[in-house]
């Protein structure tokens, strides 16, 4: 039996990891950057989202030489010419995700319109070619925090058809409706269908 081929995951998150080995289970053996040995903070210095993703998984690709999928994700405001963007996670000048909320919330203080949208974009290098997949899910920001789940700007982002915030959902039904989740789905459709 010739043996599984290896996809890296461009992430030190254990948690992230495991649901993407148990959704690749006996097609892939699916290894994050801990398990290849990657200590480097690789840069996200690009403007889009695309831009970081493809840094991410070709700068593993280059020094591993092994097939890799890396993702960047960010919150879009409308009314804040859809800052924060890809700065979302250092919005503030700092990674303080309650600093990073305050000052969205202060930007949009007096503002009727709150849409916003949360959007992950994954690169997947594989046998040279670069895949793209996009995930993206609309809804509203609150003017106050809540709930105490989730991270980032969980706490003031309701998703459409739902009158609870992120931060305020169970992990597993987000897990299932979030801008990640369609941007994994299209890629785990990709990957099953090619083998």
């Amino acid at each position: 039996m010739p043996a599984m081929k290896k996809l890296v995951f461009a992430t030190n998150n254990q948690h992230k990891t495991e649901e993407i080995r148990l959704a690749l289970a006996g097609k892939y053996e699916v290894l994050n950057l801990d398990d290849i040995g990657c200590l480097t903070d690789i840069p996200e210095t690009a403007d889009t989202f695309e831009g970081n993703a493809t840094l991410k998984s070709s700068y593993v690709v280059e020094h591993f030489n092994l097939d890799c999928f890396a993702d960047d994700s960010g919150l879009e405001v409308e009314a804040l010419n859809n800052e924060p963007g890809v700065y979302s996670a250092r919005y503030s000048g700092s990674r303080d995700s309650l600093e990073n909320i305050q000052l969205v919330l202060t930007k949009l203080e007096g503002e009727e319109n709150r849409k916003a949208r949360f959007k992950t974009v994954i690169s997947l290098m594989q046998e040279g070619k670069n895949h793209i997949f996009e995930g993206i899910i609309e809804g509203t920001i609150r003017t106050e925090l809540s709930g105490s789940k989730g991270f980032g700007y969980d706490p003031i982002f309701q998703p459409d058809g739902y009158d609870i915030t992120f931060a305020e959902m169970d992990m597993s039904v987000k897990n299932k409706i979030s801008h990640r989740a369609i941007a994994l789905k299209k890629m785990m459709a990709f990957l099953k269908g090619e083998l």
